[in-house]
């Protein structure tokens, strides 16, 4: 059980909950999403596949669980908050932290991939399958590793550079879809797009967003741009990658993806005051404040989680009917045990490794 008086007793009195609670919505969503909408098949090997690409009239759950911008905005706060002179140590620091999970990551594929190809059989076609999305989630760690090492400048750009960053992701969208431009092209948008939530929450870091005039702005407009984009603009309606599809929203990101997260930001401005609210109550902080001191070995190991979960269960079954959802959601307390195991081996591991 959770030692909630002693997780509340620990708490520095200053804590910004409201941020730690937008944390860890972010990380639920992740996980959430990916067990949703991750799937494998043999076709005879593993590969990978989606509910998605069979039941399109469910693309809105990945308006509701891609949450990439939130982290990338909660990020950017907390990072212009913390920033320290000398600037130089404060970067290595960070970036250090950053780093850590990826070798224990990196080293437990390796004996998994062992483990999968002489114990249980497979061939490397399909433990690439399962390794390509398990180790998705470094490209979120080098995005967010590379904004971090610029934020000591990002913190003096004015606001007029979230435009300009937007502007930049709209341009590279005109060269790939309208003229033809080469796909690599669409990789300058990995950093622009990502660089807009994250400098909207340096400037609020900096109090230059009012949270219910311009979370109520950004919420309707984003939200707006979002759904014409997808409705009128030829974008596709999920906002998370399907395999097989030509493009998707997110490798790279485009421009609705980036208006999709002005209206996450948006919303999760205007909910920040309301959650920190809640988080003063200590039984609905002390999940919260877990779920945020394992933020990023959660993050990185939640789809190692999954892979685990589905070769145990030997949950390969075509994802193309409604029984196959209400299966994903009966494992989930399942994934959760897996994942909270991993994120636990993760944290001993990591004390130890820091005490020697």
């Amino acid at each position: 059980m959770l030692d909630v008086r002693g997780i509340e007793a620990a708490t520095p009195v200053g804590r910004d909950r409201g941020v730690d609670a937008l944390r860890a919505a972010a990380i639920v969503g992740v996980v959430l999403g990916h067990w949703l909408v991750s799937a494998w098949e043999r076709n005879p090997h593993l590969v990978i596949s989606s509910p998605l690409a069979y039941m399109p009239e469910l693309a809105p759950v990945s308006w509701v669980l891609q949450t990439l911008a939130l982290f990338f905005f909660v990020g950017g706060y907390a990072a212009a908050r913390g920033l320290r002179a000398p600037h130089r140590s404060w970067i290595v620091t960070r970036l250090g932290r950053l780093a850590r999970p990826v070798l224990p990551l990196l080293l437990g594929w390796a004996a998994l991939a062992v483990m999968v190809t002489v114990l249980n059989g497979q061939p490397i076609t399909s433990v690439r399958a399962l390794a390509k999305s398990a180790l998705g989630p470094l490209w979120f760690l080098a995005v967010f590793a590379g904004l971090s090492a610029l934020t000591p400048w990002l913190v003096r750009t004015r606001a007029v550079v979230v435009g300009v960053a937007v502007a930049v992701v709209a341009l590279v969208d005109l060269l790939r879809f309208g003229l033809g431009a080469p796909t690599a092209v669409g990789w300058v948008n990995l950093g622009a797009a990502w660089l807009v939530p994250y400098l909207l929450g340096i400037l609020w870091a900096r109090g230059e967003l009012r949270p219910r005039r311009d979370g109520a702005w950004l919420l309707a407009g984003g939200g707006a741009a979002a759904f014409a984009l997808v409705a009128r603009g030829g974008y596709p309606a999920a906002m998370i990658g399907i395999t097989g599809r030509q493009f998707s929203n997110l490798s790279p990101p485009t421009l609705a993806a980036v208006c999709f997260g002005l209206a996450q930001v948006g919303l999760a401005l205007l909910l920040h005051g309301p959650l920190g609210a809640l988080m003063r109550r200590p039984r609905l902080w002390a999940p919260v404040a877990l779920a945020n001191l394992g933020a990023m070995p959660i993050f990185l190991w939640h789809q190692t989680a999954l892979v685990v979960t589905v070769l145990a269960g030997g949950l390969y079954g075509r994802p193309d009917t409604p029984a196959w959802l209400l299966e994903r959601l009966a494992w989930l307390p399942v994934v959760a045990a897996v994942l909270l195991f991993m994120t636990w081996c993760h944290q001993r591991l990591d004390v130890r490794r820091r005490f020697w």
